[in-house]
């Protein structure tokens, strides 16, 4: 018999040398690719859709098909996507991936695979270490930031509300990322008990109107449990004042939302911004952001891990588990998860770190802070923009000054359409404002002082 599913070492070579060429010449091809470009995605969709085939075709003929659907796509790894929140794709996690699905372990529970389930867990601890959390803090890698604020937010209901959650409340801002709205009601939080505090003109959360907000909750007989601060709005950059937060919040549970904005903590200038981070009960963090990871790495981190632990796996029945070894030194990660089945991510966050060492990544978050005020004073000197806000990370939000929305939607296409930048926009107060965003650790100042010229071109048009 012939088992095609299992290649010989010869043809998994021929096979991984012809896409490693593919990576390889799709990574060189960034500076020069467009930094965004779907047209004609219909032709490229109808290449690849249709009934799976009966037998299979060459390798380089999918390669082949594969190579312009990457194309007309946002070039979310090049150096001049600016838009939303970018993520790098660094190719020594590419590596780790090759690595970990070929060995294809198992590490939810320690037992299987001690020395593996170590490697993710010295990664999570290195992340604690970050924020100076304690011996006793436990974590998890999830695929991003939305399952980390969930398992987050099922933490503090089970610590503080028990199984009665009809008049438990949770205060975030209407720039709170929606992910956390979302796994609210998804914890069985009513969406009418999310209070939304008010903000203050920095567009961070105000904490008098926060204490107000829980005041009069406790008046009505309600049950304020939970806080969200964002370390970095996905609009803005705006970053709430945790500290204070903390302080109007005792006795509630504050979750720092660093998705976007955590990473920056390696820095000095990062460390100043988000002072008090640390006394968070817990922190979001997305590696697929600061850490420059391919998408899908996030991570949840508890100070008090018991808590983690005792919130997502109480009441589970795992007879079926009883011949491997309980939670230990090394913990079993599936008893502080949603999940069960799972692949094994810690590799593609601790190979990085062993290759480069946290200096290169600090540098790295340090160079975008660089450029972000080069671009910032770049279009201050643009005497048709207004710019609102002082960037508190690495967003430059900006507009036509006396403009209407339509006019700055026409502007931010006016732009785009250069293709060597791609902006994204949002909506501010009712009026349509542009943001630029920048994260990924191809981009440089030769791009950055290409974008504000082409921003100033296109408001001088």
């Amino acid at each position: 018999m012939s088992y095609p599913l299992e290649p010989t070492p010869e043809q998994m070579r021929v096979m991984g040398d012809a896409a490693l060429s593919f990576v390889i010449d799709h990574i060189a091809g960034l500076p020069d690719a467009p930094s965004w470009g779907n047209e004609g995605w219909e032709e490229m969709a109808a290449r690849v859709r249709g009934s799976a085939p009966e037998d299979g075709r060459g390798l380089d003929q999918i390669l082949a098909d594969l190579g312009p659907a990457v194309a007309k796509s946002f070039n979310t790894a090049g150096p001049g996507y600016l838009a939303f929140i970018p993520g790098g794709g660094l190719f020594a996690a590419a590596l780790a991936d090759l690595i970990a699905d070929a060995v294809n372990r198992y590490v939810g529970l320690w037992f299987p695979a001690p020395a593996l389930a170590t490697i993710e867990w010295s990664a999570i601890r290195w992340l604690c270490d970050v924020f100076a959390y304690p011996a006793h803090a436990r974590g998890i890698l999830t695929s991003g930031g939305s399952l980390s604020n969930f398992s987050a937010v099922v933490t503090a209901r089970h610590e503080l509300l028990g199984d009665d959650l009809r008049d438990g409340t949770i205060y975030v801002t209407e720039h709170t990322h929606h992910s956390v709205v979302k796994s609210a009601t998804l914890a069985g939080i009513p969406a009418a008990n999310v209070r939304r505090v008010a903000c203050r003109d920095d567009l961070s959360m105000d904490p008098d109107g926060l204490a107000r907000a829980i005041g009069a909750d406790r008046a009505a007989g309600a049950r304020p449990f939970m806080v969200v601060a964002s370390m970095g709005t996905t609009n803005t950059g705006a970053i709430d004042p945790i500290a204070d937060v903390i302080e109007v919040a005792r006795g509630l549970w504050v979750h720092a939302d660093a998705a976007y904005g955590g990473f920056f903590h390696l820095t000095e200038r990062g460390r100043r911004a988000l002072a008090g981070i640390e006394h968070a009960d817990s922190i979001t963090l997305d590696p697929h952001k600061g850490m420059f990871l391919p998408y899908g790495t996030g991570a949840l981190l508890v100070r008090d891990g018991q808590k983690l632990r005792a919130a997502h796996s109480e009441g589970a029945d795992t007879a079926y588990l009883q011949d491997l070894a309980a939670d230990a030194e090394i913990p079993n990660f599936t008893e502080y998860s949603p999940e069960l089945s799972r692949d094994f991510r810690g590799l593609r966050v601790w190979l990085p770190i062993q290759l480069h060492g946290l200096r290169a990544f600090r540098a790295a978050l340090d160079e975008k802070l660089d450029l972000t005020e080069r671009l910032y004073q770049g279009l201050k000197a643009i005497p048709e923009l207004e710019i609102p806000w002082e960037p508190g990370l690495t967003i430059v939000a900006f507009r036509l000054r006396d403009a209407d929305n339509g006019a700055n939607r026409a502007f931010l296409d006016h732009i785009n359409a250069s293709k060597r930048v791609f902006l994204s926009s949002t909506m501010l107060d009712g009026r349509f404002t542009l943001r630029a965003c920048i994260v990924s650790h191809r981009t440089h100042a030769d791009r950055i002082d290409e974008a504000i010229e082409i921003i100033a071109r296109a408001a001088r048009a």
